[in-house]
């Protein structure tokens, strides 16, 4: 997979996760609410410039964390809520997210 896919793909999944969160949480409709458009574009800036990204699978799993404290507490937030939910709204995401999270356990 080459780079710039990985990280549309990554950002794919992240916009997805977040919107999920937003419409559920925030009962946002469309797309996201100002606090979670901001977040997804944190997260953006930092899967731009992340030197990880050929190696990595996960933000979570790196030894380097570029997220801020706040930010870092919102996505970890975001994720244990979106990510249970992801199968019920785009399964194939869901399944290629876990296939990422079994190959990078048998990684470490």
């Amino acid at each position: 997979m080459q780079l710039n896919e990985k990280r549309n793909q990554e950002k794919d999944t992240i916009r997805f996760m977040i919107t999920v969160y937003c419409k559920k949480k925030h009962k946002y409709k469309k797309g996201m609410c100002k606090e979670c458009q901001e977040l997804y574009e944190y997260a953006c800036k930092r899967i731009d410039v992340c030197p990880f990204m050929e190696t990595k699978t996960f933000c979570s799993s790196c030894k380097v964390h570029c997220y801020g404290k706040e930010q870092r507490d919102k996505i970890r937030e975001v994720m244990r809520f979106s990510g249970p939910r992801m199968l019920f709204y785009n399964p194939t995401m869901a399944i290629r997210h876990m296939m990422n999270t079994i190959k990078n356990k048998r990684r470490t």
